[in-house]
């Protein structure tokens, strides 16, 4: 028995059709659908490796998704937020501030697409008592604003 299959967006002309991880966000961008369970585990399991190219490609998702909603709200440069992580952690306050500004446009993103944004003091408690956590967390809010772009179609 054949499931029947809908139209392709991609044949029209427009954005690639969503995949089960990845929705278009922006002509030729696409946002990734990540566990929050998984980044904060490998985040953990690869001792924080894991968390520079999470950190960048989600901030580099949030500039894209601005860009194509005209705002720079959601940021303009990943790599700037990378460099402020990686290096910065050394000096503390940097990467104190890249967190909280990446949490922000977080929530920014949430707003953009009509979804209830994540709670800054359950991030700040998280934050404190177990940092992965809070990074699943993001994670979490990232995919209710990316799931609010996924085509009406798809079926979860």
């Amino acid at each position: 028995m054949s499931v029947p299959s809908s139209p392709n967006p991609a044949a029209a002309g427009s954005a690639p059709p969503a995949t089960a991880s990845l929705i278009p966000i922006a002509p030729g961008s696409t946002a990734k659908i990540r566990g929050p369970i998984t980044v904060a585990i490998l985040s953990i399991v690869t001792l924080g490796i894991y968390v520079l190219f999470w950190w960048y490609f989600v901030n580099r998702e949030m500039a894209d998704y601005g860009r194509a909603q005209g705002t720079d709200e959601l940021g303009d440069s990943p790599t700037k937020s990378l460099v402020a992580l990686m290096p910065g952690a050394l000096l503390v306050v940097p990467a104190i501030w890249t967190g909280v500004t990446t949490f922000q446009r977080i929530q920014a993103a949430q707003r953009l697409n009509q979804q209830t944004p994540i709670n800054g003091w359950l991030g700040f408690v998280l934050y404190i008592v177990f940092s992965p956590a809070l990074l699943g967390y993001m994670q979490s809010g990232l995919n209710s604003a990316w799931g609010a772009l996924a085509p009406a179609d798809r079926t979860t």
